[in-house]
């Protein structure tokens, strides 16, 4: 995370977002009212999903579950599998 204030940022406005974009950086801007955070799309997107997955009741359990199963005992991929 790189840190700037809102003069600096001014002045290396493009060259900033193009590390935003390019590297999923974010930059925490400093101002007299207080600070903003510049993150990506692709990462604010990637911060929705995981916030939406987090509020389904007991998935996160059912995943952790899942984590404890011997893989060994699975059967195989079938796309005809009836869900």
């Amino acid at each position: 995370m790189s840190i700037t204030n809102i003069s600096v940022l001014r002045k290396n406005l493009f060259n900033t977002f193009d590390n935003v974009i390019d590297y999923n950086d974010s930059v925490t801007v400093s101002t007299k009212k207080g600070n903003a955070v510049i993150i990506s799309e692709a990462e604010y997107k990637a911060m929705l999903e995981t916030l939406y997955l987090s509020s389904q009741k007991g998935l996160v359990e059912k995943i952790k579950e899942g984590e404890k199963e011997d893989i060994s005992s699975m059967s195989s991929y079938n796309p005809n599998e009836e869900w």
